[in-house]
């Protein structure tokens, strides 16, 4: 009996650590450096957002001060992952689409 429960620990064992495992045939990359020199996003670049309404050209404009790679808006009731991302601008806004906080993450 103990030899069969060795055996299932084990094979258990092997079965977790087997799902650790990363198989993606792209090489992993170093993170992409922008103008500014860095990859990292600079939230205080940002704030003259705040106050203005929420339009794809003022996305953009504050993800290129901020040094962002990627930029967003948050609604209110917008569903978001708890992903941290040093690279992504994120620009709050309340529901009638005034942006009321600039961070990263």
């Amino acid at each position: 009996m103990p030899w069969k429960l060795a055996s299932l620990g084990t094979v258990m064992a092997m079965a977790m650590l087997a799902g650790c495992n990363t198989t993606s045939s792209e090489p992993a990359s170093a993170p992409v450096a922008t103008e500014s020199g860095h990859s990292r996003c600079e939230a205080q670049a940002a704030e003259f957002t705040i106050g203005k309404k929420a339009s794809p050209e003022l996305l953009e404009q504050a993800r290129s001060r901020a040094g962002a790679q990627n930029a967003r808006f948050l609604k209110p009731n917008d569903m978001i992952t708890l992903e941290y991302r040093s690279d992504r601008l994120n620009l709050n806004t309340d529901n009638n689409l005034v942006v009321t906080r600039v961070n990263c993450g």
